[in-house]
């Protein structure tokens, strides 16, 4: 339906005042800051992205994903019996097999996603991304995030974009598709809105902002018009579309700050690891730190908490 996206206008200034009002709002303290720190916990797909990535380094982040906060702190807020584990854990597709054998070793249906499609330049034939979809799909991965081809969007082929995505949807079959646009490179908000629209209209599961790989990442701005798009496309359709910024949130804070905006702009509803995921790889230290904090009243030292 080109005819949603031929006269869209963002009203650029407008957005980054909002987005400035964002970081500027008091955030919650004691009880009401552990529970939502805890939330975001749910929420986080714990990622592995480098090129020393090992079995054993993935074996770890494992198990970190399903025992994400120390036992004894959670026992203190009484949510040990909750079964608080992390979203998901986010592998390149070589990855995929450690990560779903760690899992399974460790007893827990955490589901692994992979990163395919060329990530993170996505500049590979189509052919290629297809088929690296096909085989993280067969090693395992429950959840494929996606990378579109950044050309397509600053040239205005958005039919092209639209068959691109529909193929990867395609590939993925059964699993979850999160499609990145990598925001920090298409240009303008107006074409992240256009972006956002074809990517859900493609089949898209999840829109997501970054690689992680980009020099600008998640950012407010394009997180309220990524979120105004996915309200607009289910009121016109019906069908609720996650959302999942990633790259550079590192803080407790802006996790809080995250989910903030996500209950403003489309409602308590979408704060579920179904609709809404973090892609974070340190953010989860930085919330351990926090609850350790809040239940024993001093600070972590380096050899308190896991590494993750």
């Amino acid at each position: 339906e080109l005819g949603w996206i031929s006269k869209v206008h963002v009203n650029r200034p407008a957005v980054v005042r909002h987005a400035e009002r964002i970081k500027k709002w008091r955030t919650v303290k004691g009880n009401w800051q552990a529970a939502w720190l805890l939330k975001a916990v749910t929420c986080i797909d714990l990622t592995t992205l480098s090129g020393d990535d090992t079995p054993s380094n993935v074996h770890r982040l494992c198990f970190k994903a399903k025992h994400p906060i120390r036992e004894d702190l959670l026992k203190a807020l009484d949510m040990h019996d909750k079964g608080i584990t992390v979203g998901a854990v986010c592998v390149y597709p070589a990855r995929v097999t450690d990560a779903v054998n760690a899992l399974k070793a460790a007893g827990c249906n955490i589901p692994v996603a992979s990163v395919a499609a060329g990530f993170p330049s996505g500049q590979t034939p189509l052919e290629t991304k297809l088929a690296e979809i096909k085989l993280a799909v067969e090693y395992g991965a429950r959840e494929i995030d996606i990378v579109i081809s950044r050309s397509l969007v600053l040239t205005g082929q958005w039919e092209g974009l639209y068959d691109e995505i529909r193929r990867c949807r395609e590939a993925c079959g059964e699993a979850h598709m999160k499609t990145i646009l990598a925001t920090g490179e298409l240009g303008s908000l107006a074409n992240v809105y256009k972006a956002s629209m074809i990517a859900m209209m493609a089949g898209s599961d999840f829109i997501k902002t970054s690689t992680g790989k980009e020099v600008e990442n998640a950012t407010f701005p394009v997180g309220v018009v990524m979120m105004r798009a996915i309200r607009e496309f289910y009121w016109q359709t019906g069908n609720k579309v996650g959302f999942k910024p990633a790259g550079g949130i590192r803080t407790a804070k802006e996790a809080i700050s995250w989910l903030m905006l996500v209950k403003e702009e489309l409602g308590v509803e979408w704060l579920t690891p179904e609709l809404f995921r973090l892609g974070a790889s340190s953010l989860l230290e930085d919330i351990e730190k926090q609850i350790f904090y809040h239940v024993t009243g001093s600070y972590a030292l380096q050899h308190d908490l896991a590494m993750a």
